[in-house]
């Protein structure tokens, strides 16, 4: 199974008048890392969508563990955890560099569409990124 390491350090502008990272931030974290992924998988989201292959958001969970605070480095592990012809689900945990226990883990579902924002069976369609995703889940990189 493919999983990327995506690594932040976090700025102040992330953090709220404690002095801990704002949870609105989570997700957008989650989408630099899913953008990362998409890059170290050989699908970057520009090739997705030259394609005609649209992945909006469905669907987000995040489980807030224990805060991080401002300058602290993080690693974002994501990977591909469910996968079917019309949905696309990624599954992260956010560590504080050289930590073993997440600070927080998160999920989002995307649905799979054309550019008429309708959705398209990707495994007929797009049958070539639909293999790359496929193997994601598969391979131990």
């Amino acid at each position: 199974m493919l999983m990327t390491t995506t690594n932040l350090i976090v700025r102040y502008v992330e953090t709220d008048q404690m002095g801990i990272v704002h949870h609105s931030v989570y997700p957008i974290w989650y989408e630099v890392a899913r953008t990362d992924f998409g890059k170290k998988a050989g699908i970057p989201y520009s090739q997705m969508e030259e394609e005609g292959l649209l992945t909006p958001l469905v669907e987000l969970h995040c489980k807030y563990i224990r805060p991080a605070h401002y300058e602290e480095e993080l690693e974002i592990k994501t990977r591909i955890s469910k996968l079917t012809p019309v949905k696309v689900e990624f599954s992260y945990e956010v560590f504080k560099k050289g930590e073993t226990t997440p600070i927080n883990t998160g999920t989002t579902l995307h649905a799979l569409v054309g550019k008429d924002l309708k959705p398209i069976n990707a495994k007929k369609l797009h049958p070539e990124i639909y293999q790359v995703m496929e193997n994601c889940m598969q391979e131990d990189v």
